[in-house]
């Protein structure tokens, strides 16, 4: 018997060693995050050694100034992933939010303050997320076709009756806040490198969205509906509050940062931002979220639109053509999609 039990006891351990994942596929099973942290060095270290003027906080500055539109879109993004949607209205609905908001005040209005300018830009895009929200519970479709619907509905009501007029007198308190520095200083080579106070606003959206998904019932409910929604259901949670939560939440988001991009830019201009919804998309999803839905942190998907940003924004600095960006974004994902499915089958 004693000999049995010896023989037996290395034969366990060794099938139970077969059985667990490599040490590295726990470690990116409960951290994806390491992974884009890994491709933003790898790139950095590329770009800095091609061209050292990429080591300089004028760099940062830039980069930040350039991904808080994206940012305050991937937030909001991140929250209807998790949920197991996806929509790719919200470039619409910043759109047009901020240019018919910006229209609005130039004639009624031209000295409204900045405060009211963007809590009106909130809840217009709270509203036309809402409509999505309504239109994906009410019609039990795909959350993908009803904001492909909605993304065009809201594009044209703005190139229709809205206008398709550049503005470059935007309101006065909007042109002040693009130009307020949070922190400024002259480099070296002479150049005047600004960190905008925008950033304020997207540090306060990131540390919300954190809230929200992680100290909050509504946050368990859009996980736990990302996961499965028919246990969701079976478990009592509320999915029309929750479709209309992730939604209104993604038009709030998107109505602020229709604001600040027209602030920061300082012109009114219908035709941006919509264009840019696969680059949000794709950083968020190199931050650790899934596409089905139940996954996903505020920390992967900054780092995410970092990512994407500096693929975008700073292999400009080393001669990369700009139509090679987008092969290198979809290498990225692909390499990260292969790496995610060999983490959940570990």
């Amino acid at each position: 018997m004693m000999n049995q039990s010896t023989m037996s006891t290395p034969k366990a351990m060794d099938i139970a060693r077969e059985g667990r994942p490599p040490a590295w596929r726990a470690k990116l099973a409960r951290n994806p995050e390491w992974f884009t942290v890994a491709l933003i060095v790898l790139t950095s270290i590329v770009v800095a050694v091609l061209n050292p003027r990429f080591l300089q906080w004028a760099t940062l500055f830039d980069m930040l100034h350039s991904a808080t539109t994206t940012s305050l879109f991937a937030l909001g993004t991140l929250v209807v992933l998790a949920s197991g949607g996806i929509d790719v209205s919200f470039t619409a609905i910043g759109a047009l939010t901020m240019y018919s908001i910006t229209k609005a005040v130039l004639v009624w209005w031209p000295d409204a303050p900045f405060a009211l300018i963007l809590c009106t830009g909130a809840l217009g895009g709270v509203l036309l997320g809402v409509v999505n929200g309504l239109l994906v519970h009410r019609l039990k479709a795909p959350s993908l076709i009803v904001t492909i619907g909605t993304q065009y509905l809201y594009r044209g009501i703005l190139l229709t009756f809205v206008g398709t007029t550049f503005f470059m007198n935007i309101p006065h308190s909007m042109d002040r806040f693009g130009r307020i520095p949070l922190f400024a200083y002259q480099t070296a080579d002479g150049l005047h490198a600004v960190l905008p106070v925008s950033v304020i606003a997207l540090l306060v959206a990131a540390v919300l969205t954190w809230w929200l998904l992680n100290r909050t019932m509504m946050g368990r409910a859009v996980y736990a509906m990302g996961g499965s929604l028919a246990i969701a259901e079976r478990l009592g949670y509320n999915l029309r509050a929750v479709h209309l939560f992730v939604f209104g939440y993604t038009g709030l988001l998107a109505g602020i940062a229709g604001i600040i991009h027209v602030s920061n830019g300082r012109i009114a201009n219908p035709f941006d931002l919509v264009g840019s919804e696969l680059d949000v998309i794709a950083a968020v999803i190199l931050g650790g979220a899934r596409i089905t839905g139940g996954t996903g942190t505020v920390v992967g998907t900054l780092l995410g639109v970092v990512l994407v940003t500096l693929i975008n924004s700073v292999l400009i600095l080393v001669g990369v053509p700009s139509t090679w960006q987008k092969v290198i974004i979809g290498a990225f994902i692909l390499v990260a999609g292969t790496l995610f499915a060999l983490r959940r089958r570990g």
